[in-house]
């Protein structure tokens, strides 16, 4: 059985390196941090790096993302990120395919911990306003 993410941390605080860090920036586009919490790890499960998921059937891909909408959007924004991400400097993300202001300041607050950032995302505020308690 796969366990879905602790719902009393946020997502970006549940995974263990910038890329699955980016897929779960595409997949709370739009869409609430409890279906993500359960998705997620089942979508990492069976894509556990950029290059097991662009080699994936697209359909399979597409089955484990239905429940969070926008799945042909979705789809092809994880496909142009995973593509990006294997050339990918790791300095600036938004850089990357489908990640935006959100997924950019993200990053740098949880993996180059720079609090500095000035982020719009009431909960990435509301993360660094704890952490500077």
């Amino acid at each position: 059985m796969i366990t879905p993410l602790r719902d009393d941390l946020m997502v970006q605080q549940q995974i263990s390196n910038s890329w699955e860090h980016m897929v779960g920036v595409i997949m709370l586009n739009q869409t609430g941090r409890k279906s993500v919490k359960t998705t997620l790890p089942e979508f990492l499960y069976w894509f556990p790096t950029p290059q097991t998921l662009i080699n994936a059937d697209e359909e399979f891909v597409k089955s484990i993302l239905q429940p969070l909408g926008m799945t042909n959007v979705r789809y092809q924004r994880l496909i142009g990120m995973s593509q990006d991400y294997l050339t990918w400097d790791g300095n600036d993300a938004s850089i990357l395919y489908g990640i935006g202001k959100y997924g950019s300041d993200s990053y740098e607050i949880f993996f180059k911990q720079n609090y500095s950032v000035e982020p719009t995302d009431k909960e990435l505020k509301r993360y660094l306003q704890e952490e500077m308690i």
